[in-house]
């Protein structure tokens, strides 16, 4: 079953989305984080989650629209509110449904968003997997704006970014970004909750990038050999989502 909702607290209305069973029984839950541009109905949660609830009990996944993403209603961008949501959703999920454990499944900016919370207040996750995490992400940022872009931002101005969607970011969100250096911070403390898996061909984020943050950091990292950024072939996906639920101990 899916079902929509809102939170509303601290001046915020994070639009959120949950898949079920039974939330009577539901003892875990799984907190998704999508990428940028991206937002709560996105194909790649829905798989997973499809497949989480087929195969066990007392699960339940949430996503929820990020901060100026999806029918989130903010208009600029900032990262404070990121990690805003993050702990809101997290905490919501605890007090709600009275869950034993909760987990945390992230991708690309969601990813990254999840290092930044993780690396600043601990973790609100039992154990934590991210697909394809932009540990570099002012950089990845920098990739898709254009010259006349960057003049625009100087300028003062905002700019729409992103893929399928477009999302408003000024100059404020960017230096944000790069003066929150996720590969500075040191995650040893975490590492043995945490898995991150890359594909070697990812056209986003570089793969020897996130190799060696997670060598840094002592955290499990996992190749998938040919996996673009989207893990658009469904056998790798199925492959990766298969890893993740045996991580998690389900």
């Amino acid at each position: 079953m899916v079902k929509y909702f809102n939170i509303n607290e601290a001046g915020c209305s994070i639009r959120c989305k949950i898949y079920f069973n039974n939330l009577k029984t539901a003892k875990r839950i799984v907190v998704c984080g999508h990428g940028f541009s991206g937002h709560k109905d996105n194909k790649a949660v829905e798989k997973f989650a499809d497949y989480v609830l087929k195969k066990y009990k007392g699960i339940a996944v949430i996503t929820y629209d990020e901060p100026c993403h999806g029918d989130d209603v903010k208009k600029k961008l900032f990262l404070d509110d990121c990690i805003t949501y993050i702990r809101i959703v997290t905490d919501y999920a605890k007090a709600k449904f009275g869950v034993d454990r909760i987990y945390g499944y992230a991708t690309s900016f969601g990813g990254y968003q999840f290092l930044k919370y993780i690396a600043e207040n601990g973790t609100p996750f039992y154990k934590t997997v991210l697909r394809c995490p932009a540990v570099n992400m002012y950089e990845v940022m920098l990739k898709f704006i254009s010259p006349d872009e960057v003049t625009t931002l100087d300028s003062g101005k905002p700019i729409l970014a992103g893929f399928d969607h477009k999302i408003r970011i000024d100059s404020r969100f960017l230096d944000e970004l790069k003066n929150s250096d996720i590969t500075a911070y040191d995650f040893q403390n975490y590492s043995e909750d945490m898995l991150i898996m890359h594909g070697t061909k990812d056209e986003i984020v570089p793969f020897d990038r996130v190799e060696d943050f997670a060598v840094k950091n002592n955290i499990k990292f996992v190749p998938v050999e040919g996996a673009d950024h989207r893990f658009i072939d469904p056998q790798k996906m199925d492959a990766a989502i298969k890893l993740i639920t045996e991580f998690f101990g389900f």
